[in-house]
């Protein structure tokens, strides 16, 4: 590796330079933090004066907000993104000896989330253009023992939910959108969340809308399930130690509803200025000569992407990415293992080779920094160091 990188340096050696001078982390959540910093504070000290720190108006005014944003009836906070999952699978009463169709391609907390209510996950393999879930091998997974399909909008890209939606509907099962990634993505003009029986998001401080901490929110346009999750929220208890149904414990803090407040109204323009930064990533490549030796991100028509992460495919990732590392520039790996490989689901009895395309797509994927704030100056240092390492590796 080290003569790689001495070896490198010589055919970009400005640009190398450049890019030490130019680095970038992966997310900078204090440059957010510091554009409104006099909004988050405000709204912190109304909190604190309220004394009101679980539910209450903080979370019923996020509810509602969040409500509109994605165009739905009804919006449930609960306490992070994995709960809102496991909650909308509770909704529908699915457990032990119930099927969920997902992923393997995507964080453990999906197929998760289903395990955890007794279900079994099944998975189906990915579209490896968008890495979402091929709606083609849907069909052929669905068995009598199918309850919902569970796909995930990943990296803040839709999933094909029109195909989606035609293959539930045609066998009377309920579609559970994975939106985590994806708050403010479109398909077809309508949002995410709002598109299947329910949407579940995360508020993890990593999100295009993060808190300040773990949180979660379920949508959904069906009023009878909007009970049900609100009931489950609180331990199943309409009123004070009288349980209807065995619930969880998974309320969403006054705190995080009152910054995600704050946040919302910024997301539309972070997801406008992440949408410039992967245009921009695009026209670099090309100006850098690397569109046949990278695959970009794929973009649809019919979406609306909000890049919650810029996710590029080499073949040589490993080494690619300690090279960026080396000069200054943190990437992430989304993701390094696919789910069914995972020991938590051993008992699946899966094999590598299984799903070939998750399997690839885990070998090659690289995430690089695509947060609001970062400058040209490190996009242009990201994609000069890559050309750098490419051009070595054609020596």
């Amino acid at each position: 590796m080290s003569s790689l990188l001495n070896a490198n340096t010589a055919s970009f050696a400005g640009y190398a330079v450049k890019s030490i001078r130019t680095f970038s982390p992966f997310l900078d959540l204090k440059a957010e933090f510091t554009g409104i910093r006099n909004e988050i504070m405000e709204a912190v000290t109304r909190v604190l004066e309220s004394q009101h720190f679980i539910l209450g108006p903080e979370v019923e005014a996020l509810e509602k907000e969040i409500g509109v944003f994605v165009g739905c009836k009804h919006s449930i906070g609960c306490a992070s993104g994995s709960d809102a999952l496991i909650l909308a699978l509770l909704a529908l009463e699915i457990g032990p000896g119930d099927e969920v169709i997902t992923t393997p391609f995507t964080f453990i907390a999906t197929a998760g989330s289903i395990a955890r209510v007794g279900a079994k996950p099944v998975f189906v393999d990915i579209d490896p253009l968008t890495f979402n879930v091929d709606p083609r091998a849907i069909s052929n997974a669905i068995t009598p023992r199918t309850k919902a399909i569970m796909p995930v909008h990943l990296f803040g890209l839709a999933a094909d939910l029109n195909d989606i939606e035609k293959i539930a509907s045609g066998h009377g099962i309920g579609v559970i959108e994975d939106a985590a990634q994806a708050i403010g993505a479109t398909y077809q003009e309508r949002a995410v969340g709002s598109l299947g029986l329910m949407g579940c998001f995360s508020f993890f401080p990593t999100k295009n809308l993060g808190g300040a901490g773990d949180g979660g929110m379920v949508t959904t346009n069906d009023t009878g399930l909007a009970e049900r999750l609100r009931l489950l929220r609180v331990h199943g208890a309409r009123e004070k130690y009288e349980y209807e149904v065995l619930g969880m414990n998974s309320r969403l803090d006054a705190l995080q509803a009152a910054i995600l407040r704050v946040k919302l109204r910024h997301l539309d323009q972070w997801a406008a200025r992440r949408r410039s930064n992967a245009e921009r990533y695009q026209e670099l490549f090309h100006e850098f000569h690397l569109d046949s030796r990278v695959t970009l991100p794929s973009a649809r028509a019919e979406c609306t992407h909000v890049y919650n992460q810029f996710t590029i495919r080499v073949p040589d990732r490993d080494c690619l990415r300690e090279y960026l590392r080396s000069r200054g520039f943190s990437t992430e790996i989304y993701y390094p293992k696919p789910l069914h490989l995972q020991k938590a689901f051993a008992y699946l009895g899966h094999q590598p080779g299984d799903y070939p395309f998750a399997e690839a797509a885990s070998r090659e994927v690289l995430s690089l920094p695509i947060y609001p704030e970062l400058t040209e100056a490190q996009q242009r240092g990201i994609v000069a160091t890559i050309a750098d390492f490419a051009s070595g590796m054609r020596r």
